[in-house]
């Protein structure tokens, strides 16, 4: 379908499975790198919880005070040879991105009461109890505000859309398949 991108840029919903598609590229060779490991440099600096929320908070700042595509600028100096490059939430940063040689956006979702269950299980702070909050912390990565998190937005400018909807096998065929 798809010829082997030098960069593959991820996006989607929390808990979609952006994670694992990485491991799955990295296992193709692919070496990863992630926006958000950006932003927890940053929070460690300041000796903050590495919780969503501070998440979201130091990013949309880091927007704020350098620009909208600050994070892709900084992971570019960082690439060598095929990357996996998750976490892009920013119109701005996909942008950035496209235009750089070879890549290619994939977008990740799945039912958002299956990305609960898998949030609960996965033991990060996700700032939320409830499947209420958690879609309320959703909505807040959906804004339309230029320097904060427009994942709707980055999700639409995707070059493929994968449905992590089933098994982990189905997962890894649909990933064989775009690649």
């Amino acid at each position: 379908m798809t010829k082997k991108a030098r960069l593959i840029g991820l996006t989607g919903t929390n808990c979609a499975g952006k994670g694992a598609a990485a491991a799955f590229f990295r296992k193709a060779g692919y070496a990863y790198l992630s926006l958000s490991d950006l932003i927890r440099d940053e929070i460690c600096k300041k000796d903050l919880p590495l919780s969503r929320d501070n998440l979201i908070i130091a990013g949309n700042k880091l927007r704020e005070n350098h620009g909208a595509d600050i994070l892709a600028r900084r992971i570019m100096t960082k690439v060598q040879g095929n990357t996996i490059i998750d976490s892009i939430r920013n119109s701005k940063e996909v942008e950035f991105l496209k235009s750089q040689p070879d890549f290619i956006l994939l977008a990740i979702d799945a039912p958002v009461k299956m990305r609960y269950e898998r949030a609960k299980q996965r033991g990060r702070d996700e700032s939320v109890e409830t499947l209420e909050e958690f879609i309320a912390k959703e909505a807040e990565e959906m804004s339309h505000c230029e320097k904060g998190q427009q994942l709707h937005k980055c999700m639409e400018m995707a070059d493929h859309k994968i449905q992590n909807d089933g098994t982990l096998e189905a997962f890894h065929n649909k990933l064989e398949k775009f690649l």
